[in-house]
């Protein structure tokens, strides 16, 4: 089995991302033992997955992937976009986050948003970005138990439910996250679906 370092800390990402890979060992961060945070300086989503997969890289000498994921919403001029974490603060706070998300589309009638993730892939040979995006809406406000991050305002376009609404299977299916790994996971095994 193929072994590939996924540059994250993020629990909830990796449970996604082992429910898309088949026949590939995904080993986090936190698995190896790598508590530092990489610090995401770059102003697209591009430039810091590519800049969290060059860093775990150049410690490891192992194949690795990162993202970089986010929530962008039309009317606020694609904000929070790569702020989307530490919109409401350094902390990274879901409830903040979502809760100053609300505040400043109140009285908004138009709520179209984006929920984009790039990953960037590394090995010694190449490097190479895959990208997911899904479209919809933002509720007015929260629902549903489920997902994590904007999950409990994001309605997907073509459903009434918000992604933490949502049976998990369905969310996994149509996500950000899901569409971009699919795409890794084909260009790292060429002639195995998902």
């Amino acid at each position: 089995m193929k072994k590939i370092i996924f540059a994250t800390h993020n629990q909830n990402k990796v449970t996604e991302v082992k429910a898309v890979f088949s026949g590939i060992n995904i080993i986090s961060l936190s698995e190896l033992n790598y508590t530092q945070e990489i610090e995401e300086t770059e102003d697209t989503f591009s430039g810091n997955a590519l800049l969290k997969a060059r860093q775990v890289f150049d410690i490891f000498n192992s194949p690795v992937f990162a993202d970089d994921s986010g929530l962008t919403v039309d009317v606020l001029n694609g904000a929070p976009g790569v702020r989307s974490a530490r919109y409401a603060g350094e902390d990274k706070n879901h409830q903040k986050n979502n809760d100053k998300l609300l505040e400043a589309l109140y009285g908004k009638t138009i709520r179209n948003a984006q929920f984009r993730t790039v990953i960037a892939f590394k090995n010694a040979e190449t490097e190479m970005l895959f990208e997911g995006i899904v479209e919809g809406t933002i509720a007015l406000k929260s629902s549903g138990l489920g997902g994590f991050g904007y999950d409990p305002l994001f309605i997907p376009k073509g459903y009434d439910d918000t992604f933490a609404a949502l049976p998990k299977h369905i969310k996994l299916a149509l996500s950000h996250r899901s569409i971009a790994i699919q795409k890794l996971h084909a260009f790292l095994n060429p002639t195995t679906k998902c």
